[in-house]
């Protein structure tokens, strides 16, 4: 029997509360240009500014969870965020509004980096991270609703300070620091990262497609309002509509599971992305703004909802899941940047093509590294990775009973020690000595 999948809902209100800012970032960033006087390149810079801050808490925070413990990082990140945006929400300064939001970065990026790292540990990281991208999704939704109906700078800025209030206390509920001895420097060098290429590979290539996504996510509203003329509350119901389409792609990430790989859906689907970026755009009318961004935001969830469990699943203490959601950060952080530069020198139509052949290059390496660590053993320890067979190649080999090799992509099952109390210890007299003269069967 299976046992039943408990819902890790503290760790799906923390991710909620650290991916809630680069959900937030067009109106963020819009409602910097107008309500502060700035540039468009100076509001984007803002943003980069917030995401840069959120990825450098990950690099540096990474192999320190389990050392520091998870509920004391999530409440430090989750008071950063409180207080940085919370103050950058109340200011009209543009020092303290960048100040505050580098802070509340920081915070968020801390957040984020907690919830990574216990979600890679759970036993079906796919669904936990469905679960997150769910959540932030309904929220920012609610906010694109409400927020373009109201005056100020800092109402985005403010609902993120209140997500990380409403979601403190449920920090009570994660881990500790890790109990026992203190590690070494010599445990730390066998603990090495396993599958190093491949993270590696994935890791430069999320940064690229972070990138693009927030290039056009970054520049999104200016669009809508310049290029499509549409009003700015028009503009918001189209955001809402998008982010609800992305709750129904994220609900069928999570029940279709791992039934087609990640493969096919972290390629094709970014491939499908790339052509809803080029359209979304050249968009010149409501019609072909709201298509390609309903379109676009119903498939980037569920492909970036693999992308974490692929990257949860190359170490199962969660430090890739971590280093390439930081390296996702750093393409997030440059995306504003980009698209406000690109879009300001060649104008959006070109933009979007720009970003959408990008995308298609990055496709090819993040579908090989899907490929490759498919197919890797699922019992740790079972079957060497190097000079061994993969568990594919021994459940297809002749005269293997079916349905005693894992499917691929399957969680890993637990090895549980069984004691055996009350069995008596041999006494030494019961075994005599082996003698190569005795023939068998003769008497003691």
């Amino acid at each position: 029997m299976f046992a039943p999948r408990t819902t890790p809902w503290p760790l799906v209100a923390l991710f909620t509360a650290g991916y809630l800012a680069p959900y937030l970032l067009p109106t963020t960033v819009g409602r910097l240009e107008r309500g502060l006087g700035l540039s468009a390149t100076q509001a984007g810079a803002v943003g980069s500014a917030l995401l840069l801050s959120s990825a450098t808490a990950g690099f540096l925070l990474a192999s320190r969870v389990e050392r520091v413990g998870a509920r004391t990082l999530a409440r430090l990140g989750l008071l950063l965020a409180a207080v940085g945006y919370g103050g950058a929400a109340l200011t009209t300064a543009v020092p303290a509004v960048v100040a505050g939001a580098v802070i509340g970065g920081f915070g968020s990026g801390t957040a984020t980096t907690v919830a990574a790292t216990r979600i890679a540990a759970e036993r079906d990281p796919h669904r936990a991270s469905a679960l997150g991208l769910l959540s932030v999704s309904a929220l920012a939704g609610v906010v694109y609703l409400t927020v373009p109906r109201l005056p100020g700078h800092g109402l985005t800025l403010a609902a993120i300070a209140l997500t990380a209030l409403a979601v403190w206390p449920l920090t009570s509920r994660l881990p500790a620091g890790t109990p026992g001895p203190r590690r070494t420097e010599s445990d730390d060098t066998a603990a090495r990262l396993p599958h190093r290429r491949s993270g590696m590979v994935l890791a430069g290539t999320m940064l690229l497609w972070s990138l693009a996504q927030n290039a056009l996510w970054g520049v999104s509203g200016r669009i809508g309002v310049g290029q499509a003329h549409l009003s700015e509350p028009t503009v918001g119901v189209v955001f809402a509509v998008a982010l609800g389409a992305g709750l129904l792609g994220v609900l069928g990430a999570g029940a279709l599971g791992s039934r087609l790989g990640r493969a096919l859906p972290i390629g094709g689907g970014t491939v499908l992305i790339a052509g809803c970026i080029a359209l979304s755009a050249s968009a010149t009318g409501l019609g072909s703004f709201a298509t390609g961004e309903i379109a676009w935001n119903t498939i980037y969830p569920v492909v970036l909802s693999y992308l974490i469990g692929l990257a949860a699943s190359l170490d199962p203490r969660g430090r890739w899941a971590v280093l390439v959601g930081s390296a996702s950060s750093l393409g997030t952080a440059a995306g504003p940047l980009t698209g406000s530069v690109l879009s300001a020198q060649a104008g959006f139509p070109v933009m979007g093509a720009v970003l959408a052949v990008g995308l298609l290059l990055v496709a090819l390496p993040m579908t090989a590294v899907a490929l490759h660590t498919g197919g890797r053993p699922l019992l740790p320890g079972a079957v060497r990775r190097r000079g061994g067979h993969p568990a594919a190649v021994v459940a297809a080999a002749p005269g293997t009973p079916t349905g005693t090799v894992p499917e691929v992509g399957a969680p890993e099952q637990p090895v549980v020690e069984i004691p055996l109390d009350g069995t008596p210890a041999p006494a030494q007299r019961a075994y005599d000595t082996a003698a190569a003269t005795r023939a068998p069967g003769a008497a003691h």
